[in-house]
C-alpha cells in the first residue's frame, strides 16, 4: 500500500531544482499550512546553498537520489529541466515517494507514458504542476462556465508571449523537446481541457511554427500557432512567441453561445508608475524597467502557484490524487506530439488519446 498521512500532519518535501520555477514553487508554498521543505537539490553546490539559505531550508544536496531517498521526505517536487523528469520520477517511485512534476511532463508522449506507468505501478500520489488551471482568474472563469453564464463554449483563444526563455537549457530542443510551443503551448492545451471539461476529447490539431528572430540562439521554433479541435466541435487556438518584447503577455478568451469571458493577468496590472530611474524587477520577462512601468504586485499568485501548491500538499495530506495528475501531463504530450507532426506535414493530424 502507498504511504498516506492523516490530515493535520506535516507533509515533508524535497524540492528538486534551484531555478526560476522552483523559486515560484517556494513562493506558492510560503502561505500553505501543513508542509515543511526539508531538502533542496541542485547540480551546483553553490546554487543549492544560495537557494537553501534564501528559503531557510535545513538541508541541501547535489545528489539527486540521496535527496529523494531521505527517510524524512514524503513528497518530491520536480522543478528540473525537461530532460531530467523521467529519471527524477523513476527515483521517486523506487523510493515510494509521492511526486509532483513541473510542465511539460515529458519531452515526448513516449517519455510521459513511461512516467505515467512508473507512478501507476508504484501506487504513489502524482501531480502535474500546470499552473494555468490553478490561476485564480482561470478558475473564476471555470466557475462562470459551471454556473451556465457562458453557455456552450465553441472557441477558446489563448496567448502566451515574451522575449525568450531566461535559462540556457530552454533554447536546446534536445533538452526540452521543442521550442515556444512546447514551452508555453502546454499551458494553453491544458487550459482548453480544463475550461471545456476533460470529457471533451481533443481529436485533431493543425500547427505552424518557425524561427523568426532567434536564428543563432536555437534550432527550435520561436513562434508558433496551434488549432486544436475537440469532440464537441469546439476549437482551441494557442498562440506562442519567444520574440515579443514588452514583458509577459498571458491571456485567454472564452466564447460561448450565451456569453464570453476574458483573462489578462500580466498586461492589466493594478499598478502603474513612471520613473526616470530603474524600477527593478517588475514581472517575468519585462524588457525595460524605466519610463512607464506596470509592476505585477503578486506574480506567483496570479499565475496560480499558491493555489497549485496548496492543492498538492492537501492531497498528499489527505491521501487522494490531485485534479491534475501525470495522466493529464501525458495527454498534453500526446497533443504536443501531434502538433509537431502537423508543423512538419502542414496538415491536420489526429490526436490519439
Amino acid at each position: 500500500m502507498p504511504w498516506r498521512r492523516d490530515a493535520g500532519v506535516t507533509v515533508r518535501i524535497a524540492m528538486l531544482g534551484s531555478g526560476f520555477v522552483s523559486e515560484l514553487y517556494m513562493l506558492g508554498l510560503d502561505e500553505v499550512r501543513g508542509h515543511d521543505v526539508i531538502v533542496n537539490y541542485s547540480r551546483s553546490a553553490s546554487r543549492a546553498a544560495e537557494f537553501g539559505a534564501r528559503w531557510k531550508i535545513p538541508h541541501q544536496s547535489t545528489d539527486l537520489a540521496a535527496a529523494i531517498q531521505r527517510p524524512d521526505i514524503d513528497l518530491v517536487v520536480i522543478g528540473l529541466p525537461n530532460v531530467h523528469h523521467v529519471e527524477a520520477t523513476r527515483l521517486a517511485c523506487e523510493a515510494r515517494k509521492h511526486v509532483v512534476c513541473t510542465k511539460p511532463l515529458g519531452r515526448t508522449a513516449a517519455e510521459a507514458k513511461a512516467m505515467l506507468d512508473l507512478v501507476t505501478a508504484a501506487g504513489v500520489i502524482n501531480g502535474y504542476a500546470e499552473t494555468e488551471v490553478f490561476s485564480p482568474a482561470v478558475m473564476r472563469v471555470r466557475s462562470l462556465i459551471d454556473d451556465g453564464a457562458i453557455g456552450r463554449i465553441f472557441t477558446i483563444r489563448s496567448r502566451e508571449a515574451h522575449s525568450g526563455p531566461h535559462a540556457d537549457h530552454f533554447w536546446d530542443e534536445q533538452l526540452t523537446g521543442g521550442g515556444a510551443l512546447m514551452d508555453m503551448g502546454c499551458h494553453m492545451f491544458e487550459a482548453f481541457r480544463y475550461l471545456l471539461g476533460k470529457d471533451d476529447r481533443p481529436t485533431e490539431v493543425i500547427a505552424w511554427g518557425d524561427r523568426l528572430v532567434h536564428h543563432t540562439r536555437t534550432t527550435a521554433e520561436d513562434n508558433a500557432i496551434a488549432m486544436v479541435r475537440f469532440a464537441s466541435g469546439a476549437m482551441g487556438v494557442a498562440e506562442t512567441s519567444w520574440a515579443a518584447l514588452g514583458g509577459m503577455d498571458l491571456r485567454n478568451e472564452v466564447y460561448g453561445d450565451r456569453g464570453a469571458a476574458y483573462t489578462d493577468v500580466t498586461r492589466g496590472t493594478p499598478v502603474r508608475a513612471f520613473t526616470l530611474g530603474d524600477a527593478g524587477y517588475l514581472m517575468e520577462k519585462t524588457s525595460a524597467s524605466s519610463g512607464w512601468v506596470f509592476p505585477q504586485p503578486d506574480e506567483a499568485r496570479v499565475y496560480g502557484f499558491h493555489e497549485e501548491m496548496r492543492h498538492f500538499v492537501e492531497c498528499v495530506a489527505a491521501g487522494r490524487q490531485p485534479r491534475e495528475t501525470y495522466h493529464d501531463g501525458w495527454v498534453i504530450n500526446v497533443m504536443m506530439d501531434a502538433a509537431y507532426r502537423s508543423m512538419r506535414s502542414k496538415r491536420w493530424e489526429a490526436i490519439e488519446v
